[in-house]
């Protein structure tokens, strides 16, 4: 009998597919891909990739990047119900209504949305790169960003763009981290750093040594020799890379307001499992399927950050 690695090992090259995982997945279903990243890594590879099947180990706006740049493709999501409460939190009509009603700004969407909501955007981005696609644009340019107010402020805090008007959503992960229990174990390893991700709401940013995009955090975490130990206020899926990379440090998932357990998980990542990665393979379904209309006009929104990317020399 073959285990379910050795299964999705054998449909894998059957199918010609390449897997493509993010990094809040589960630690056994990162092992078994081709590429493990944040969502810009993942948008370039998606867009690169000469297989002709994608299974993208995520949730499912990152499914729907990889069909917008990959439109001859087959790509397959394990589990259609892994959404984003963060993508959730923007609907395309609402966010079509805030667009009209601010005319003559542009739209900079975070790759956190739906295909729908990118056809709306003038320029995607990333945690990655938010901040530069920001700055790439002239200093009195008027700007709408959504759909995470957390990442907006941050960005607007960093960059000083006082005329960015910021869509009113969150992330359930990064907005639930209680800052009281991170202060909590700084107190008790107090020889760690802080590592924050930018869609934390202020305060915690505040307290941080380090804000970054999640793989900004596990580069700095495993390059950083001021210290061996790390308080990491994200999806703790990371944990499972960091520790590969760096297996004599210590790291330390934040923990939310409302549980007593050690970390704050995204419910939506944990839906992917091996078993539904061989059944998807197996099948060849479910499928990500885009209007063309609403996957073209997406496309020119994800094209233009990844233009402006490889202009700043960020990729």
């Amino acid at each position: 009998m073959m285990t379910l690695q050795e299964r999705i090992e054998q449909l894998k090259r059957e199918r010609n597919a390449v897997i493509l995982a993010h990094y809040y997945t589960e630690g056994e279903v990162q092992d078994v891909a081709d590429f493990v990243g944040d969502s810009l890594a993942l948008s370039q590879r998606a867009a690169t990739t000469d297989a002709d099947v994608i299974l993208f180990a995520g949730v499912h706006f990152m499914g729907e990047t990889a069909k917008i740049l990959s439109p001859g493709k087959t790509v397959l999501m394990p589990d259609m119900a892994a959404g984003c409460s963060l993508a959730d939190s923007c609907r395309a009509d609402e966010f079509a209504a805030f667009v009209a009603a601010h005319p003559g700004h542009t739209v900079i969407s975070y790759v956190n949305t739906t295909a729908e909501v990118k056809a709306l955007t003038d320029i995607v981005c990333t945690s990655s790169n938010a901040v530069q696609i920001v700055e790439s644009l002239p200093a009195d340019e008027p700007i709408l960003f959504g759909p995470d107010r957390n990442l907006g402020n941050y960005i607007r805090n960093v960059t000083g763009r006082e005329n960015m008007i910021v869509w009113d959503g969150a992330c359930h992960v990064h907005e639930e981290f209680s800052l009281e229990k991170i202060l909590a174990l700084k107190a008790e390893y107090p020889q760690a750093k802080i590592l924050t991700h930018p869609e934390c709401k202020r305060p915690i940013v505040l307290v941080s040594d380090y804000v970054g995009s999640t793989a900004g955090l596990l580069k700095f975490a495993t390059e950083d020799r001021s210290t061996d130990t790390y308080i990491v206020v994200t999806e703790p899926g990371v944990l499972h890379q960091m520790r590969k990379a760096a297996p004599d440090k210590r790291f330390i998932p934040a923990p939310p307001t409302d549980s007593t357990c050690g970390c704050n998980n995204c419910n939506f990542m944990k839906l992917i499992t091996l078993q539904k990665m061989a059944d998807a393979l197996e099948r060849m379904e479910p499928q990500i399927v885009i209007a063309e209309e609403v996957r073209a006009k997406a496309e020119r929104s994800i094209r233009r950050m990844l233009e402006i990317s490889q202009r700043l020399g960020l990729v």
